[in-house]
């Protein structure tokens, strides 16, 4: 797992990146309450505005953390934006990137370089 200074996270599994924001960003944000999803086949350049996401306190963009192109996008969260509250490393992901230049992800945090970035 991979960490932006944004609080974006990105997991890998061969090309391929889940994207969706840190249990630190989630609790800043407070109550999640909608998730602008980006749309599917969709290109982006790492830093591009991605989607975004409202809670009650108030909108955030979300960043691509990496280059790609749009894999899939995590529908449960039309129905139930709070599964980013609640799980957001396991049933709150965001979308699913294909990734279209893997050596970005070596200009991430790891976790250890993440904790004391929050902490």
């Amino acid at each position: 797992m991979k960490y932006t200074s944004e609080h974006e996270y990105v997991k890998t599994e061969g090309d391929i990146g889940t994207i969706g924001i840190s249990d630190y960003a989630q609790n800043q944000l407070g109550d999640i309450v909608f998730v602008e999803l980006p749309e599917v086949g969709k290109s982006f350049n790492k830093g591009d505005e991605i989607a975004v996401i409202e809670s009650v306190k108030a909108a955030s963009e979300l960043y691509a953390p990496i280059s790609g192109t749009i894999t899939q996008i995590n529908e449960e969260l039309d129905i139930e934006p709070a599964l980013v509250n609640s799980s957001p490393q396991d049933k709150g992901w965001i979308f699913k990137i294909k990734l279209s230049n893997a050596s970005e992800l070596d200009e991430l945090m790891d976790e250890e370089a993440y904790a004391s970035h929050i902490g």
